[in-house]
């Protein structure tokens, strides 16, 4: 592939091996016209704009990721806590019929 750097993009970033920041002596000074193409160099500015204001956008969606996986855990925690208590009520119950049933028995 035969391309050119661009402004955004140079070949290197060697200042002696860069183009040199001359005019040339048949155009005025503060001549628009530039000595090196720079037709890549807006479309690589654009892109480098578009990635730019997607940013925040990425970020926020990963803060949003990692707060559903926050809550999930937490819910999960929640419902271990929350069995476990119906767990022993349970335990309680059954001691308590069956102590209830042991005293029946025993009159």
């Amino acid at each position: 592939m035969n391309t050119r750097g661009t402004i955004d993009r140079p070949l290197t970033h060697d200042p002696q091996k860069q183009a040199p920041m001359t005019s040339s002596t048949s155009e005025p000074n503060g001549s628009a016209t530039t000595a090196f193409p720079t037709n890549g160099a807006h479309r690589a500015r654009q892109n480098r704009t578009r990635e730019m204001q997607l940013i925040p956008e990425a970020l926020a969606r990963a803060h949003m990721e990692e707060r559903l996986r926050e809550a999930h855990a937490t819910r999960q925690a929640t419902h271990v806590i929350v069995a476990r208590r119906m767990q022993r009520r349970a335990e309680r119950v059954s001691m308590r019929a069956r102590r209830a049933l042991a005293m029946a028995v025993m009159q």
